[in-house]
């Protein structure tokens, strides 16, 4: 493999979906890889910093980026889209990337915009870009429709999901290939503040609408009297506040901020709730698989792809009363250990990272 060096462009040095997956991308130890990543907004809480010593332990180049990361209406992501083609100028001049590859919206933003305000680069290197979401361009869609004519034209995209590549067909009629987010297998250590003789559940994610937080907080609800459970919450978000008044207050109930390393955690527990209502393709739940947890699940698209077709601990339109029949009824009496075997045996068949890295890197070379 000649040597190529690669420029992933993410949101932010945080925590999430799409920041794992480029991390992960950027991991290869293929010969011949020299991987960056450049954050659009500068991450500030202690994930950023432990991303960066992870990127860099790996020998991967960070570029920080000075623009506050405020969520605020998209003006923040907005204003560090119009910069970043001065930026990201420096940077190519530098550095003379092969590939840039970006990742969510702010990133296609940036990108977008450097190469319109300097057509000559886009002739000098390849522009890779991952499709990681059902739903794009929430609120923003006279400046998604320009961008995707930009990465249509340029044959640039890359879906994480059938589901992604059916709602990408359905919105802008092109069809795109597919390649699954990988995810490794991480050692696990335990976590100390289990509940003993208790069935620990667990929900990690965004407090937001897409997340499921209301069926959350009326399942949770409604097993309030239930002293067989503890649920253990973990996030932050929009509807924390929310989701504090309605059942923080429960002694079964455990509200925390997000926990930096979950995914070496995960096997501590005995369930993972996942009522979310749409996913471009779950990190979280396949990373629970290959911890051997099982993943309660809403059957929405992106979702239920991380697990086999005849997965028992799912249901349609995140119905409550499915739930709790699950719940009272299926949980407590099932061989949780055959369940978490074969969600295991799922993950690693379909969701390798080796397998998503060369799937990559092909695309690079082509």
């Amino acid at each position: 493999m000649r040597q190529i060096r690669v420029l992933h462009v993410i949101s932010h040095f945080e925590l999430g979906g799409a920041e794992q997956v480029a991390a992960n991308i950027a991991r290869s130890r293929a010969e011949g890889v020299e991987s960056h990543v450049v954050e659009m907004m500068r991450g500030k809480s202690e994930f950023s910093c432990r991303f960066i010593n992870n990127m860099r332990q790996a020998a991967i180049v960070c570029h920080r980026s000075w623009m506050p990361d405020v969520r605020w209406h998209f003006v923040f992501e907005r204003l560090a889209a119009l910069v970043f083609p001065i930026r990201f100028l420096f940077i190519f001049l530098r550095w003379r990337p092969d590939v840039v590859h970006c990742h969510t919206e702010a990133p296609d933003m940036g990108v977008v915009l450097a190469m319109r305000s300097f057509p000559w680069i886009a002739k000098r290197c390849k522009v890779v870009r991952t499709i990681h979401n059902n739903c794009l361009w929430t609120g923003q869609a006279r400046i998604g429709n320009a961008c995707e004519r930009f990465f249509i034209s340029h044959k640039s995209n890359v879906a994480i999901s059938e589901s992604v590549r059916r709602s990408y067909l359905e919105r802008f009629g092109v069809d795109v290939p597919i390649i699954y987010n990988g995810v490794d297998e991480v050692r696990q250590q335990r976590y100390e503040r289990l509940v003993e003789g208790k069935i620990n559940v667990v929900f990690a994610g965004r407090f937001e609408k897409q997340k499921g937080i209301d069926t959350l907080i009326g399942v949770v609800s409604a097993l309030a009297d239930d002293s067989r459970y503890h649920f253990h919450i973990f996030g932050d978000g929009s509807l924390g506040e929310m989701l504090r008044q309605e059942i923080g207050a429960q002694a079964n109930v455990s509200i925390n901020p997000p926990l930096f390393g979950l995914s070496s955690y995960l096997a501590s527990f005995d369930y993972m709730f996942m009522p979310s209502e749409f996913e471009g393709l779950s990190i979280v739940a396949i990373e629970a698989s290959m911890a051997s947890l099982p993943n309660i699940i809403n059957s929405c698209r992106g979702l239920e792809e991380t697990l086999p077709s005849d997965w028992p601990l799912k249901v349609s339109n995140n119905d409550k009363s499915s739930y709790l029949q699950l719940f009272r009824d299926f949980i407590p009496t099932c061989r949780r250990n055959d369940l978490a075997t074969k969600s295991q045996t799922f993950a690693r068949q379909h969701f390798s990272i080796e397998k998503m890295q060369k799937a990559y890197e092909k695309i690079y070379l082509e």
